[in-house]
Parts: structure tokens; C-alpha cells; sequence
């Protein structure tokens, strides 16, 4: 819908104070924590699930990926598109009570398709995430400081596959896969009411004078605007990339385990008193979350420092991440060595993750203010209806065909990863690629 001159606009304002933005960035990250605990979080209890509800690993990549993207990315832009002139905190707020709810509500699930829908109502909890709180942190820092700001956010994307996998399968051990959703799904409640209560809307405080002619633009401007962006979607590319083999790999990185060491498994868990699910998922978080962690700081705040210099850092960061961390995915996935193939993923948690910040950062960067939250809509809507809808399953397809021609299973979801970790060297081209029009396009 185009707005008339006549129709009152918002003037920029002063950017808030630094103890508020350290704030406001704090619980974005924290709620983007939850979101990845939400998400991820069934990944580690993907084995006792497959056991006790005898499924096969087709119906685990559609349950942990499909099932979750389909309205996780369709409802991502009409929600990106309120929150280019409604409430970003208040739309923030109520996406997190809804997922959070559906997550505890999985652990009631006594069917595969009693869980399928559940996390299709985690998704669309989540689909009010990011593209609000990306706007929203490009409207609270100065634009010198989004990439390293952005990363800060996208910490929440290593911190909660940490917890996820950490805390999901300690409390698995303890009290079964049920009680785990539970139990992860409570704390967002809590940070659904600080968001809606503490969070400020910059909009909010603007005074208003006469609007002109560029005030927000409708759906359709705004997609004419990206597509002329050349830089976006080598951007959207890489990212979509990423996404596919990422989201695929974590879907089954703790059935490969499972699978591929599951006498080492029990002898180390019992070393430390716990067992295996509890053991794997400490394990998994320390060596690829907390690298994964690094990495994501590390990322945003080169990016930036470069891009002092050359703006092309942006894409220059993501391109040598995603192509340096290959050779160790292939080395821990090959590995007859449960230690040996932990320390392996160490590599790749570090310079895989170096992507987000700048990313995600260039992406407010290449549009007008009006059109960021449609942008990384957009962005996401291709990057997980392929990544994270499709990764998972793929991966899965992939292993039963493979045991279908007489792998074990082991083997199978062995190659299978195998093959997705592959896509580093296109994923690496396109955001190289990216750097060709950088410069020229960034222009906010």
C-alpha cells in the first residue's frame, strides 16, 4: 500500500543511550537463545524418539526439519511486513509464548503425527523471531557497529544448539525425551513477558511531521527493490547453502554418534557418571557450541573492522569460513575415533559459524530502513523453506536409500553427511561472488 503525502511520518531520532542498547541486545540474544533451544533441542532426542515411536530416519528429517520451516518461512513475511510499521517488541513477545508453549506441548506427543504438528506450532511461534529483532537492532545501533551487534544476536544461534544439546540430553537421561521438551519449552514464558514489558519501540518516541513520498513501501516495491540488489541474493545464496547442509548435518550429528560409537559412547559417559545421551549431548556442546560461539563473535567483529577499509569483508569472512572448515567436517565424519572425531568438529564450529554476523549485518545495510525487516523475511523465507525444511529430510532420504542398498545404518548416515558437507565449496563461491557489487549496493 503506498502512502499518501498527506499521511504523518516518524523523523529519525537520537539512537538510545548505551546502557539500554547493551540491554535491549542482551534479551534479543537471550530470546534467540530459547528460539535455537526450541529448535534444536530435538535433534539430541532424535534416537530415543526413533525408538519409541519406531520411526524411520525420512520421518525424523521431516519431523526436526519440514514440519518446523513450511510456516516457520510462509508466515515469516507477513509478519516481517507488520513489523515494518507495527510493534516490534509486542510481535516479538507473543512469537515467543507461542513457541515456547508448542515445545513443552511436544512432550506430550504419543504419535509421530501428534509431534509433527506440535513443532509445526513451534514454527510458527519462531516465524516472529528474527526478521522484527534484526529491524529492530538496526534502528537501536549505529551502523558501524550492526555487523559486530547482529552477531552478538546470532550468538543465541550457538548458545541454544549448546543448551539444546546439552540440556536436552541430560534431562533425556533423567526423566525421557518427554520431559525434556517440557522443561526447555518454560523459560521462554518468562522472557516473552520482559520483551513485552522492557523492550522500547524507537518508533514510538519520534515527534511526526507531514510525510512525503518515502515513507514505508508496499510488499511489492519492496521486492522490486531487492531484486535489484545483485549483492542480496548471492547473499541469500551462500546463505541458503549454509542452511541446507547445516541444518541437515544437526538433525543427525548425535544419531551419527549413536550409531558410529555407541560402545565408546557408554565407556566414556561412565567415566563421568552419566550415560550416553547425557555424555554426547556435553560433549557435542562444548566442542561445536562453544566454537560455534567464538566463531560467531569473531565474525561480526572482523567484518566490521575490515569493512573500514573495504566493505567487501562482509562476504570475504563468510566465503573463508565456509571453505577452511570443510577438510575437519570430512575428517570427524571419517574418523574410527569418538575422541578424535570430537576434536575434528572443533574447526569447523569455529570458522563455520564466522558467516552470521556479517551476513545478516549486510543484509540492513543493502536496503533502506523502511524495507530491513522485509529483507531478511525474504532472506530467511528461501534459506529455511530449502535449509531447514529440506536439509533434514534430505539427509534422511539419503540414509534409508543407503540402507536400502546394504549399508548399515551406521555407514549410512555416515555418507549421507558426508555427501552434505560438500556443499561447502558452492556455499563458499556464492558469498565470494558477493563482493563483485558490494560496495556500490550498500546503502543504509
Amino acid at each position: 500500500m503506498t502512502v499518501s503525502a498527506q499521511e504523518p511520518i516518524a523523523v529519525p531520532a537520537a539512537l538510545p543511550g548505551r546502557a539500554y542498547r547493551s540491554y535491549a541486545l542482551g534479551l534479543l540474544m537471550l530470546i534467540y537463545v530459547v528460539n535455537f533451544v526450541d529448535r534444536q533441542v530435538v535433534s539430541i532426542l532424535a534416537e530415543p524418539i526413533k525408538q519409541d515411536l519406531h520411526l524411520a530416519d525420512w520421518q525424523l528429517g521431516l519431523m526436526t526439519g519440514l514440519a518446523f520451516a513450511v510456516l516457520y518461512t510462509v508466515l515469516g513475511l507477513p509478519i516481517a511486513r507488520l513489523a515494518e510499521r507495527g510493534d516490534r517488541p509486542l510481535i516479538i513477545a507473543v512469537a515467543v509464548a507461542v513457541w515456547s508453549g508448542f515445545t513443552a506441548i511436544s512432550g506430550l506427543a504419543q504419535t509421530f503425527t501428534h509431534l509433527v504438528l506440535a513443532r509445526i506450532g513451534v514454527g510458527v511461534g519462531e516465524a516472529g523471531c528474527t526478521p522484527p529483532a534484526l529491524s529492530l537492532i538496526a534502528d537501536t545501533v549505529p551502523r558501524e557497529q550492526r555487523a559486530s551487534a547482529v552477531s552478538v544476536y546470532m550468538l543465541g544461534a550457538p548458545v541454544g544448539s549448546l543448551l539444546g544439546l546439552a540440556l536436552g540430553g541430560l534431562i533425556a537421561d533423567a526423566l525421557g525425551w518427554r520431559m525434556a521438551f517440557v522443561l526447555v519449552g518454560l523459560p521462554g514464558l518468562l522472557l516473552a513477558g520482559l520483551a513485552a514489558l522492557t523492550l522500547r519501540e524507537p518508533r514510538r518516541g519520534r515527534p511526526v511531521v507531514a510525510r512525503a513520498d518515502d515513507g514505508v513501501p508496499s510488499f511489492r516495491e519492496a521486492l522490486r527493490e531487492l531484486a535489484g540488489k545483485r549483492t542480496y541474493w548471492r547473499v541469500v545464496g551462500g546463505v541458503t547453502i549454509k542452511s541446507f547442509a547445516s541444518y541437515g548435518a544437526l538433525a543427525f550429528t548425535g544419531s551419527f554418534f549413536f550409531r558410529n560409537f555407541p560402545a565408546e559412547l557408554a565407556q566414556y559417559a561412565a567415566m563421568f557418571g552419566l550415560k550416553s545421551a547425557g555424555f554426547l549431548g556435553l560433549a557435542l556442546g562444548v566442542t561445536s557450541g562453544v566454537m560455534a560461539m567464538i566463531g560467531t563473535l569473531l565474525g561480526g567483529r572482523i567484518a566490521d573492522h575490515l569493512a573500514r577499509k573495504d566493505a567487501r569483508a562482509y562476504a570475504m569472512i563468510p566465503a573463508v569460513g565456509a571453505i577452511a572448515g570443510l577438510p575437519f567436517s570430512l575428517a570427524a565424519l571419517n574418523s574410527d575415533s569418538l575422541i578424535l572425531a570430537l576434536a575434528f568438529l572443533l574447526a569447523p564450529g569455529l570458522l563455520g559459524s564466522m558467516w552470521l554476523g556479517p551476513a545478516y549485518g549486510v543484509v540492513q545495510s543493502l536496503v533502506r530502513p523502511e524495507t530491513r525487516a522485509t529483507a531478511t523475511a525474504v532472506l530467511l523465507f528461501v534459506a529455511n523453506l530449502i535449509g531447514l525444511g529440506l536439509g533434514p529430510l534430505f539427509v534422511g532420504i539419503l540414509s534409508d536409500v543407503l540402507s536400502g542398498q546394504g549399508h548399515s545404518e551406521a555407514d549410512a548416515i555416515k555418507w549421507s553427511l558426508t555427501t552434505f558437507a560438500l556443499l561447502a565449496v558452492p556455499c563458499a563461491y556464492l558469498f565470494w561472488s558477493a563482493r563483485k557489487t558490494m560496495r556500490e549496493e550498500i546503502v543504509s
